[in-house]
C-alpha cells in the first residue's frame, strides 16, 4: 500500500522515528496512524532488547533543581557515541528521568540493586500485615507476592511508572529512545538531595 507523505511526516513529527521507519510502520498497519504506533513501539522494544548488551562508553551528568531549592537531582545516564550524548533526545531524556526521580523519589535504578535484607524486611512486615486476614495460605502468598511486586516497582526507577504518561515505565521510555537513537541506553545511577 501507498502512503501519502503528509501522514508519514505526521507520524514522524509525532513519534520522533525516522521517515523510512514510519513510511514502514504506516505501510505494516494500512496508513491507520493508531495501529502504525503500536507498531513502531513493538519495534522499539525488539531494537532495544537487541541493542541493550552493546557497551555504553559515552554519557552525561545531568542535574534537576526543584524551584524553590529544596530538592536536587543528579543523574549519570550512558550512551554508545559522544555525538548522541549530545543530541536533543538524549538531553530531553535525561531532563525528563531527572523529574521523574525528583517527583517519584526512587531509591534504586533496578530491582537487581535492592538489598536482600530490605526484601526481607519489606515482606516481614507484609507477611505481618496479611497474617491478620485469616485467608487460605495460597491466597496470603499471593498477596505477599503482589504486595512485594508492588514495592519493588514503586522504588525502582526502571520500573515506576512514568509521571508524565503512567501507560510507560521508565524502561518503555528508555526503549522509545534507543529506537530514536539507534543506540544503547543506560542510567547508570543517580542522588536525590532534599531538605
Amino acid at each position: 500500500m501507498a502512503v501519502e507523505i503528509e501522514i508519514i511526516k505526521q507520524l514522524r513529527e509525532e513519534t520522533g522515528i525516522s521517515l523510512a521507519d514510519c513510511k514502514k510502520a504506516l505501510e505494516e498497519s494500512n496508513g491507520d496512524i493508531a495501529n502504525a504506533k503500536e507498531y513502531l513501539k513493538k519495534r522499539g522494544t525488539a531494537v532495544a532488547e537487541k541493542k541493550m548488551e552493546r557497551e555504553v562508553g559515552a554519557g552525561i551528568i545531568d542535574s534537576y533543581i526543584h524551584s524553590n531549592k529544596s530538592a536536587g537531582v543528579l543523574l549519570e545516564i550512558n550512551c554508545e557515541t559522544d555525538f548522541v550524548a549530545r543530541g536533543e533526545d538524549f538531553q530531553n531524556l535525561s531532563h525528563e528521568l531527572c523529574l521523574q526521580v525528583a517527583s517519584m523519589k526512587p531509591k534504586y535504578v533496578r530491582e537487581d540493586e535492592i538489598p536482600e535484607d530490605i526484601i526481607e524486611k519489606e515482606k516481614s512486615i507484609i507477611k505481618e500485615q496479611v497474617g491478620e486476614m485469616n485467608k487460605p495460605a495460597d491466597i496470603v502468598e499471593g498477596i505477599i507476592k503482589g504486595k512485594l511486586d508492588k514495592f519493588k516497582k514503586e522504588v525502582c526507577l526502571l520500573d515506576q511508572l512514568w509521571v508524565k504518561d503512567d501507560s510507560k515505565t521508565i524502561q518503555s521510555l528508555i526503549n522509545e529512545y534507543i529506537a530514536k537513537t539507534g543506540e544503547n541506553i543506560v542510567v547508570k545511577r543517580f542522588v536525590m538531595y532534599e531538605l
